[in-house]
């Protein structure tokens, strides 16, 4: 060493506090606490400040992540918020459930030797700070362009789109379906990941900024998009995600007792059966729980069974652990609250007694073979490798498909074989003049923040053709 300097000591990554997994496997409470002030500030002054920051490259909407990080070890904390904004209208959302690991942190160069800045938790802490302690003040809006825009579906891209355009002065309006605005973010994300006050909160900043929302209005139905242009809107942009129900296709799944994922999560989040007995929603609460699938929307479902009241709850999963979708920490959180993995194995049939009720499934071992179009490896029945497993609740969550309500209404505009709508994917155009789309209704289902990164860009497009006319 040098005579005269000392080294500096290297700081860990900070832990976020959250409730033991005994505790929280039976409540719906947020599983984790968030940061300090304290643990924010040690976690901040982790980050190297990267002139050529590769965590933004690897972030759908492009915050300056160095950028935000830097303000909170000064203690700017207002701005550090303000930062965020500039790229991103959602960061309380975005710092509980974005895939950090295989995105901005996973691009992280801390995070070649040692364990990377932890993006979504200093995110989360300064989104959090603003909602509770913040001064309420808004950021600086355009002057008002005269221009109408119509977005449908408030999911994250919907969202992230009413956001941008209304800062950029134009007069935005929200069509939602349901009773609620939110999108999958609060009919398929569970409270313990995403509180609901919390989504409202970022909807409310939305409704301060001027965006107006219509709830109950089913696109396509209601009012059909050529009404909507009638009505005097400039532009439109479908967000109105994949909600269409996939099955396993198998014998018995018309059994009493089986649930779309979709159907599940929304009536135990949308509808609160949650909270019985205070909101009576019907719903199976299975004390032997078999879920099927092992991407974030089964560890959902299965952490929810818990949190319901079951005993056993199992995931039934046909590749191995390494080949599951979900995020490393939802994996991590299910498996601390005693959720059982069943890897390796794939259902033939379910099993029901004479009242039509499912009370088993009869499954098969598999093993890897060579890859697939997904570039994972294909399962393969083992033969002879039938078993039975007793369930009295059973969870499809294996994917979704496209929403067909608006898009089997609607004249020119163009779909893929699976009734995904094709868009420029430098734009996200359609084929209809004036409509624009993203999110999971062209991609099919895939995360909040890709949702987030679709609507970016398509607000940026959406923008110069109402005011370049291109």
């Amino acid at each position: 060493m040098v005579e005269g300097k000392t080294k500096k000591e290297k700081m860990p990554r900070q832990p976020m506090p959250e409730q033991e997994a005994e505790i929280r496997r039976r409540n719906f409470k947020e599983v984790p606490f968030g940061y300090t002030r304290e643990l924010a500030l040690k976690e901040a002054s982790r980050c190297l400040q990267c002139k050529n920051p590769s965590c933004v490259e690897g972030c759908p909407v492009s915050v300056d992540i160095p950028g935000f990080i830097k303000l909170i070890t000064e203690g700017e904390f207002t701005k550090s918020i303000r930062k965020i904004w500039e790229r991103n209208a959602l960061p309380a959302v975005c710092g509980r459930v974005c895939p950090q690991e295989a995105q901005c942190e996973g691009n992280c160069i801390l995070g070649k030797k040692d364990d990377p800045v932890a993006i979504g938790n200093l995110e989360r802490f300064v989104a959090d700070l603003e909602r509770e302690k913040g001064t309420g003040e808004l950021p600086p809006k355009a002057a008002p362009t005269g221009k109408k825009v119509a977005v449908v579906g408030s999911g994250p891209s919907g969202l992230t789109v009413a956001g941008d355009l209304i800062l950029k002065g134009h007069d935005v309006t929200v069509f939602e379906a349901f009773h609620k605005p939110g999108g999958v973010l609060v009919y398929g994300i569970p409270e313990f990941r995403l509180p609901k006050e919390i989504v409202y909160s970022e909807v409310n900043f939305l409704e301060r900024l001027g965006v107006k929302v219509e709830c109950n209005n089913v696109v396509g139905r209601t009012v059909s998009l050529d009404e909507l242009f009638e009505q005097g809107y400039d532009a439109i942009y479908l967000g109105v995600g994949a909600g269409l129900p996939r099955f396993l296709n198998i014998p018995g799944e018309n059994l009493i007792g089986i649930y779309s994922a979709n159907e599940y999560l929304t009536r135990s989040n949308l509808m609160k059966a949650y909270l019985f007995p205070e909101y009576d929603t019907p719903i199976v609460k299975g004390k032997n729980v078999a879920i099927f699938g092992a991407g974030n929307v089964a560890m959902d479902s299965a952490r929810t069974a818990m949190r319901l009241g079951a005993d056993k709850v199992r995931i039934i999963y046909r590749r191995s652990k390494e080949e599951m979708p979900a995020r490393a920490a939802e994996i991590h959180h299910a498996e601390q609250e005693g959720i059982e993995f069943y890897l390796l194995t794939a259902p033939t049939r379910f099993l029901g007694d004479d009242k039509g009720r499912v009370t088993g499934m009869e499954c098969i071992k598999m093993e890897l073979g060579e890859p697939d179009d997904s570039g994972r490896r294909r399962p393969v029945p083992l033969e002879g490798s039938k078993f039975q497993l007793e369930c009295d609740l059973a969870v499809i969550a294996v994917g979704a498909g496209a929403n067909p309500l608006l898009t089997r209404s609607t004249d020119g505009l163009k779909l893929n074989k699976s009734g995904y709508i094709i868009t420029d994917p430098a734009t996200g155009k359609t084929s209809k003049k004036g409509v624009w789309a993203g999110g999971d209704i062209v991609t099919g289902s895939a995360t909040v923040i890709l949702a987030m990164g679709a609507g970016r860009m398509a607000s940026d497009s959406i923008h110069n053709y109402l005011t370049l006319g291109w």
